[in-house]
Parts: structure tokens; C-alpha cells; sequence
């Protein structure tokens, strides 16, 4: 639980945040969310790896794109919040606002999740078509982008078509975003692979800062994309993740997503903490710091 008594401006399903006038400060919270839901238990430690992890990834992409990362430094945060300054080390970034475009960057390497039921319906992953006889897991023939629309919280993103996206927001940026996407992508998938995981598929943010398309929110996190451990990797099966799979997993187990969300087991919560731990152990290759 967040103990900072100053009212956040906007919240999202994990992230609070502040208005600074031209910046902004993100709190990481430990919150988790699945299948559009915000359930009623806390991973520990998660709100610290999601943005200890995303800095990581501004400051390996230098160079490849520009980002809104100011500091995660405490000794730059605001002064109203030093009251908080040991809650919110390591789990806040301060950062530039941005003008955010109204799309997800959604890049897919591998066939899994919902990209490999709509295959089994239809042959097509978000309507490009791909070829036959693949199985669950497969290294696509070539890296997809699917954007989607940004779904408020409660509601489901929405995917769509490269030609919607280009009417959403033109061809200059469409183009823009699509190339930055799988840029990026390529270039975290090649120091993953060499860490012992797979960026199986992610989702990227993107706005505009002093005319420039910068990279937002957070990136390549264990929340925004599936991890799996390259060592046990087996194509035609699910694959062993570092990721929040573990939860939709045992979500999938035991609820039938009506009604209220349940609590999760305590060696679920446990595993989840542990699983997210890892991931930023194996990519940074750094001891993470309690």
C-alpha cells in the first residue's frame, strides 16, 4: 500500500502518479493486475523491480531512443515527497511529461498467449496471416507489430490494424512508431538472449517531447512482457517465465473471472516476488537491493 498522504493526479492499474506541472513523478506500487483486473494482494518488491528494471533499459537503448527519464535519484525528488523519500527509493522515476500517443506498441517474436489462440482460430495473429503448422511458442517467421488501443482501467485494450493506427495518428508517426518499436525490441531481445532469456513478446509506450518521439511509461518489465528462461526453452508448450504468467496461470486454475477477483495463495504471492527478482538479476546482471 502506498503510505504517501499526498492524493495522487491519476491512477493506473500499478502506477501512482504526480503532477508536476512540466514533469511528473511515477510511483511503482506493488499492486498487480491480470486480465484487466487489479487484485486484492501485493507482490513484494515488484513496484521497486518494475522501475529498477525499466532504468536499466533507458540507459542500455541510449542511443538507440530517447526517453523521458529525468531522475531515480532521491536525492532529486521533490521536497513534498522526501517525507517518503525510504518508500519510494527505488520504485519511483521522475520524469518529463510527454504529449502520449493513444496507442500500445505491441511487438510479438514469439506465438503465445491470446497471438496463439487467435492463430488456432483463424491462422492469423491480429489479422496478418501467418503460415501453417505452427506450434505454441514457435519463433515467428519474423517479429510482428500489433498496436492496440489504450484501454481506461476496467476495459479492454482494443487491437487493431496497422491502417486504423495510421488513421489514429497518420503515417509519419504510425511509420515512426512501428520502426522505433521494433528497434527497440530487437535490440533488448539480443542482450536478453545473451543474459538466458527470451523477450518472447513486450509493449511500448510513445510520446512527443519538444517535437521529438521519446519512449515512456515503463519498458521491458516483467509486466509488460513475457520473459522465459532461454535454457528451458521446449517449442510446443507452455514455457517456464519470469514473468506474471504465474499468476494468470493459477487465475486460469481457479477463477472464472466473475465477480470480485480472490485473494492469491501466499506461495503464489511468494513465487510471483521471487519470479520478478529474478528477471532483473538475470538481465542487469546486478544483486537486487531490498
Amino acid at each position: 500500500m502506498n503510505p504517501i498522504t499526498i492524493k495522487p493526479d491519476a491512477q493506473g492499474k500499478v502506477r501512482d502518479l504526480y503532477d508536476l506541472g512540466d514533469k511528473l513523478l511515477l510511483v511503482a506500487t506493488d499492486r498487480i493486475s491480470a486480465f484487466d483486473y487489479i487484485l486484492p494482494d501485493e507482490i513484494p518488491c515488484k513496484g521497486q523491480v518494475l522501475t529498477q528494471i525499466s532504468c536499466f533499459w533507458f540507459e542500455l537503448l541510449d542511443g538507440v531512443v530517447e526517453n523521458h527519464l529525468i531522475s531515480a535519484d532521491v536525492a532529486d525528488l521533490p521536497e513534498q515527497f522526501k517525507p517518503w523519500s525510504e518508500y519510494l527509493r527505488g520504485r519511483f522515476m521522475l520524469v518529463n511529461k510527454a504529449n502520449m500517443f493513444p496507442i500500445e506498441c505491441i511487438v510479438r517474436g514469439y506465438l503465445t498467449g491470446s497471438g496463439f489462440k487467435d492463430y488456432l482460430k483463424t491462422g492469423s495473429v491480429c489479422g496478418i496471416q501467418l503460415p501453417e503448422g505452427l506450434q505454441n511458442s514457435a519463433k515467428l517467421p519474423e517479429t510482428l507489430f500489433t498496436p492496440s488501443t489504450k484501454a481506461e482501467i476496467g476495459d479492454h485494450d482494443e487491437n487493431i490494424s496497422y491502417e486504423r493506427m495510421v488513421d489514429i495518428i497518420g503515417q509519419t508517426d504510425a511509420a515512426a512508431l512501428r520502426d522505433l518499436s521494433l528497434k527497440v525490441y530487437t535490440t533488448a531481445a539480443d542482450h536478453a538472449r545473451e543474459r538466458g532469456i527470451i523477450i518472447a513478446d513486450t509493449k511500448f509506450e510513445f510520446g512527443v517531447l519538444n517535437g521529438q518521439i521519446i519512449l515512456g511509461d515503463e519498458v521491458l518489465t516483467p509486466d509488460s512482457s513475457r520473459f522465459w528462461s532461454a535454457d528451458d526453452y521446449e517449442v510446443g508448450r507452455e514455457q517456464a517465465s519470469f514473468d506474471k504468467q504465474f499468476v494468470r496461470n493459477w487465475l486460469n486454475d481457479n477463477w472464472d473471472r466473475t465477480g470480485e477477483s480472490p485473494h492469491l495463495p501466499q506461495d503464489v504471492i511468494e513465487k510471483t516476488s521471487e519470479k520478478y527478482i529474478q528477471a532483473y538479476e538475470k538481465l542487469t546482471g546486478r544483486v537486487f537491493e531490498r
